[in-house]
C-alpha cells in the first residue's frame, strides 16, 4: 500500500512537472514572439511610427518581462538613431568635400598657371611681377577661405566657445564700421550710423563686430559707387534690432533662407569675388549669443539685414 502511494505521488509530481514545463514553454514562446514582433516592426519602420508606440502602450504589461522588452526597444531606438546620425554625418562630409573641391579648384588652377608662366626664362620683368602678384593673391584667398571654413566648422560643432556679456553696443558697431571704411571709401560709399544713446546688450564685442563686418562687407561689395549704407538700432521688448540697409543689387525672396548656408552664392553674384561664408559665419555667431539675423530685400532696390541681440535685462533672466 505504501509503495502504491509513493508511486501515485511520483505520478502526480511528474504530471505537475510536465504541466509546468508546457506552461513555461508556452509563456516563453509567447514572450519570444512578442520580442520578435518588436524587431520586425523596428526593421520595417522608417521612423518611430504608431506601431511601436501602440506596442509600448497596450501590448506590454507591467511585468519583469515587459521591462526587458522596454529595454530592448530603447536599445533598438538608440541603434537606429546612431545609424541615422552616422548617415547624416557622412552626407555632410561628402557635401563639405564637394564644396571644398569647388571652392579650391579655381584659385589652385590659377596658381598652377601662374607658376608655369613664371618658369619661362624669357618672360619680361613687368609680366613676371604681375604673375607673382596674382599668384600671391590666389594663395591669400585660399588661406582666408580655409581660416573662415575652419572657424565656421568649429562654431557649428561647439569646438569654439566664447563668453558673452552685458556691454555697450556702440563701440562694437564702431569697430565693425571701421573695418570696412577703406573699402567703402574706395567706392565713395557713405557709411551712416544713426545717432543713439549707448546701451548694454548681451554679446561678445569681438565676435559680434566680426558678424557685423561680414554683413557690411557684403553691403559694400554689392552696392554701386556713390551710394550709402545706413546702420540703425531699435530697442524692442526682448531684443534690440540693429539694421544694416544698403542700396545694392538686392536679393530674391526665394534666396532668403539659402544665403545663410555655407558656400551659397546667388546667381547674380556668382562671377564676383567671394566665398559664400560671410553670412553663414554671422548667423552662427549670433546663434551662440542667443540672437539671430533676418533679411528683407527687393531685387534692384537694396537689402536690409537685421541683427537681433538680447537686451541686458532679458539676458540676465535666461
Amino acid at each position: 500500500m505504501t509503495a502504491q502511494i509513493v508511486i501515485g505521488i511520483l505520478a502526480v509530481c511528474l504530471v505537475l512537472c510536465l504541466a509546468a514545463l508546457i506552461v513555461s514553454t508556452a509563456y516563453f514562446l509567447r514572450q519570444w514572439k512578442k520580442m520578435d514582433r518588436i524587431l520586425d516592426n523596428f526593421q520595417q519602420a522608417e521612423t518611430d511610427g504608431e506601431a511601436q508606440n501602440a506596442l509600448r502602450c497596450s501590448d506590454v504589461s507591467e511585468t519583469r518581462e515587459s521591462r526587458v522588452i522596454s529595454q530592448l526597444i530603447r536599445i533598438l531606438d538608440s541603434a537606429r538613431y546612431k545609424e541615422r546620425q552616422a548617415q547624416e554625418e557622412k552626407k555632410q562630409t561628402m557635401e563639405l568635400v564637394s564644396d571644398l573641391s569647388h571652392q579650391f579648384k579655381t584659385p589652385l588652377a590659377n596658381i598652377v598657371m601662374d607658376m608655369e608662366l613664371l618658369l619661362d626664362c624669357e618672360l619680361e620683368e613687368g609680366k613676371r611681377n604681375e604673375f607673382l602678384a596674382h599668384a600671391k593673391n590666389q594663395a591669400d584667398k585660399l588661406q582666408w577661405l580655409m581660416a573662415d571654413l575652419l572657424k565656421a566648422s568649429r562654431l557649428e560643432n561647439g569646438i569654439i566657445r566664447f563668453e558673452a556679456e552685458n556691454t555697450g553696443i556702440k563701440r562694437t558697431i564702431a569697430q565693425a564700421v571701421s573695418s570696412v571704411y577703406a573699402q567703402a571709401s574706395a567706392k565713395n560709399i557713405a557709411l551712416e550710423v544713426e545717432e543713439f544713446e549707448d546701451f548694454a546688450l548681451w554679446h561678445n564685442p569681438k565676435w559680434t563686430a566680426e558678424a557685423m563686418s561680414n554683413i557690411l562687407e557684403n553691403a559694400v561689395k554689392y552696392s554701386p559707387e556713390n551710394s550709402r549704407i545706413q546702420i540703425a538700432a531699435q530697442q524692442l521688448d526682448l531684443y534690440t534690432k540693429i539694421t544694416i540697409t544698403d542700396e545694392g543689387i538686392g536679393i530674391p525672396e526665394s534666396d532668403y533662407n539659402l544665403i545663410f548656408k555655407r558656400f551659397y552664392r546667388g546667381r547674380a553674384v556668382e562671377q564676383q569675388e567671394g566665398s559664400g561664408l560671410g553670412l553663414c559665419l554671422a548667423q552662427l555667431i549670433l546663434q551662440c549669443e542667443k540672437g539671430y539675423i533676418t533679411v528683407s530685400s527687393k531685387v534692384g532696390q537694396g537689402s536690409s539685414f537685421s541683427m537681433f541681440l538680447l537686451n541686458a535685462d532679458e539676458a540676465s533672466g535666461k
